[in-house]
């Protein structure tokens, strides 16, 4: 259960990094031999790394008490084996103006892994300081993140690239060696390349 409950902290935390809005609900899908674990406890630890943003301090017992006192709608959804991996969850967030979802497993190395954002199939390991951008597929965006963050000194330890259809949506998801300065983050945006680049941390062992 270890890896997995982290994963599932890891998926809550990325929505609720990403999220600006109040959550209406919040829907949590299951697959595979992840669907036969302790999905109460999987539930808390997704429902606490959603709300953590807000409320640093909620924890895996108080954020269900939590996200019941806001209203917050939270449904779970179980099915068997569906695709290449043995299991994977899959995290929903609602709100008034959108859906935003994101997609995990567990390897066989024990680390959780992100495996689909906004519906595009990536394989990016979780890193503590990670940088999330989204652009249209267009020629330059590998070169232009490279060569910003090399002029302002952050090493990239890990790049992953996804896209929706070429020429069509994409994004990039960089795992670095420690907190993106926020010239680094006003240079991207200032490319003009980008239509969102966003700084996000996770809580990594």
């Amino acid at each position: 259960m270890g890896p997995w409950i982290t994963l599932a902290g890891h998926l809550g935390a990325f929505i609720g990094q990403m999220t600006d809005e109040a959550v209406k609900a919040i829907n949590i899908l299951y697959d595979g031999q992840v669907s036969e674990m302790n999905l109460n406890a999987l539930n808390c630890a997704v429902v606490a790394g959603i709300m953590k943003r807000a409320n640093p301090d909620v924890n895996m017992v108080s954020a269900p008490v939590v996200a019941r006192e806001k209203g917050i709608q939270i449904s779970t959804t179980n099915q068997d084996k569906s695709g290449v991996f043995d299991g994977y969850v899959k995290v929903t967030v609602v709100t008034e103006k959108r859906e935003r979802s994101i997609a995990g497993t567990v390897f066989s190395d024990g680390k959780p892994r992100f495996i689909q954002i906004k519906g595009i199939n990536i394989e990016a390991e979780v890193g503590a300081h990670m940088l999330y951008t989204t652009n249209n597929d267009v020629p330059g965006i590998i070169g232009t993140l490279g060569q910003t963050l090399g002029a302002n000194d952050v090493n990239i330890a890990n790049f992953t690239l996804g896209r929706s259809t070429a020429k069509g949506e994409a994004i990039a998801l960089l795992y670095i060696d420690g907190p993106l300065p926020e010239k680094a983050l006003k240079d991207l945006r200032d490319t003009g390349l980008f239509k969102q680049v966003k700084e996000l941390e996770f809580e990594v062992a």
